[in-house]
């Protein structure tokens, strides 16, 4: 299966990167020699302008996948970094070009392949920041991020489960709060039941003596009512 087609033009991009430094340093050895640098800057100003286009085409495809979801966040954050750095390397190859910074030769070791023999592409020295992606082909990346996301659902099913064990509690301690304010309302109708007894029975009381001082107001009026006819009856 073929490789990312993205990481691809990145790749391009970073040759060309590397094709313009070297352009940069012969143009500059050409002018202190004294050979005929027009040719190599006209070279130069035509793959600077591809440069500018190939970055933009790279952010604009970045994009696109992640609004498309066709990658993760964490390779879009990588991605982006990687094209940050191009981004750098196209302004000091631009200042280097109108001979703002010094010259700078690219290292020998850099445009030697991995094995150092003569054959094989040439080492790219803007490919050493890339991650475990580097070299694998798309079906790779994309089981790669497959698994990334079952270990997120993992992680994801593990959180819904704890929220789940929260929720429940919720619900036991209201069901707990209702039960003893249920408890309460009784413990109130209780007391309200038995305050109005005990004021039922005050008032109970008071009538009773109320009714006791009237009978024995009753009885003496009485017991002086026989008194006197007897007496009245019954002279002396």
């Amino acid at each position: 299966m073929s490789q990312d087609h993205w990481l691809q033009n990145y790749n391009a991009t970073c040759r060309l990167v590397q094709e313009i430094a070297e352009n940069i340093h012969e143009r500059n050895r050409q002018q202190r020699t004294g050979g005929n640098a027009a040719k190599i800057n006209m070279t130069l100003r035509a793959s600077m302008q591809k440069l500018n286009q190939n970055i933009t085409h790279l952010k604009e495809t970045l994009l696109q996948a992640l609004s498309q979801h066709r990658i993760l966040q964490s390779e879009a954050d990588r991605r982006q970094n990687l094209v940050d750095d191009l981004v750098t390397r196209e302004r000091q190859i631009l200042a280097t070009f109108k001979g703002e910074t010094p010259d700078f030769e690219p290292s020998r070791s850099s445009l030697m392949p991995a094995g150092g023999g003569a054959s094989g592409a040439t080492a790219n020295p803007w490919l050493i920041d890339e991650s475990e992606t580097c070299g694998l082909t798309f079906g790779e990346i994309k089981q790669q991020q497959q698994h990334i996301i079952e270990v997120q659902d993992a992680g994801l099913d593990a959180l819904a489960a704890v929220i789940s064990r929260q929720k429940q509690m919720g619900k036991d301690i209201g069901n707990e709060l209702d039960e003893q304010n249920e408890i309460i309302d009784d413990l109130t109708n209780l007391v309200d039941k038995t305050d109005s007894r005990i004021r039922s029975e005050t008032r109970r009381v008071k009538l009773v003596e109320v009714k006791s001082a009237s009978c024995g107001m009753l009885t003496v009026i009485v017991l002086l009512l026989i008194a006197i006819i007897v007496v009245a009856v019954w002279p002396i």
